[in-house]
């Protein structure tokens, strides 16, 4: 066994919750669902694949992977957070208990590598996205509400090898979770809450994306932005690469996602103006 707590985020993942689970129960010390109440068959499947199942009314994802740190009794000093449409590579499996026999760091960041209707992104600045993932329990804390982010207070190191999101649901969930994540954006754009988090160009992958975000992209014209990230990302970071499936997901993230949440934010301003 792996001395490795893997916490695995749920709420009706009944499509994806048993890949993820035999993906890596027998391989880590135990595989912990922690479940926001899921009205389809998640907790059934995720039982009697063996995991330990918790469950949690959602509030926002930080919060419930800061739960997982704090309230939930885990039996590895080691923390592992996996997402029920993702799992490991053998080979990273086989690398985490290699380094984890002696760490030379308090966390370590995998690289994510990120399917779409079942074709793996590659360009366009989709790969590889370095996740801090993997850590020990008393040393991370997420921020953030959406797209959180773990601040580490301690050292930390990169992996090699990859793991895997690749969703098994159909493309209307897709856009039904970003229409959800548009409303979250954009209210966090309108609130400006972003004084407490670490932004930082010269820092992580991560720190780099939120100092662009907020001192950049949060000062560019509405509805202009997304089309300047469009063609950033599309020509400058070859994401035509991607070939025909990867023109439909650039287009949808990269461009028409934005111009909902701008447009989100616009009509969430002009509310906020009548009252």
């Amino acid at each position: 066994m792996t001395p490795v707590s893997v916490v695995i985020l749920t709420y009706n993942e009944a499509e994806n919750i048993e890949r993820a689970i035999s993906n890596t129960i027998g391989w880590a010390n135990e595989v912990v669902v922690l479940d926001s109440f899921s009205t389809d068959d998640t907790v059934n499947i995720s039982s009697q694949a063996g995991a330990k199942v918790v469950q949690r009314k959602f509030d926002n994802y930080a919060a419930q992977r800061n739960y997982a740190i704090k309230e939930i009794t885990l039996k590895s000093d080691w923390i592992l957070f996996l997402d029920a449409d993702e799992y490991l590579s053998d080979e990273l499996k086989t690398e985490i208990t290699n380094e984890l026999k002696n760490p030379g760091a308090d966390g370590y960041y995998l690289k994510r590598r990120f399917y779409f209707m079942g074709k793996w992104i590659r360009w366009g600045g989709y790969y590889p996205i370095w996740l801090l993932r993997l850590f020990k329990k008393d040393k991370g804390v997420f921020q953030r509400e959406v797209n959180e982010h773990v601040v580490l207070s301690g050292k930390s190191g990169k992996l090699d090898n990859f793991f895997a999101d690749d969703n098994q649901k159909p493309l209307s969930f897709w856009w039904h979770k970003h229409i959800d994540y548009a409303h979250k954006e954009a209210a966090l754009l309108l609130e400006k809450r972003n004084e407490s988090i670490q932004v930082n160009f010269w820092g992580t992958q991560a720190e780099r994306k939120l100092w662009i975000r907020y001192k950049i992209w949060n000062q560019m014209p509405v509805y202009i932005r997304p089309f300047v990230y469009y063609v950033y990302r599309y020509f400058f970071r070859l994401g035509f690469l991607d070939g025909r499936t990867g023109f439909i997901f650039h287009l949808y993230h990269g461009l028409i996602y934005l111009l909902i949440i701008d447009s989100i934010y616009i009509e969430m301003k002009k509310k906020l103006k009548k009252n």
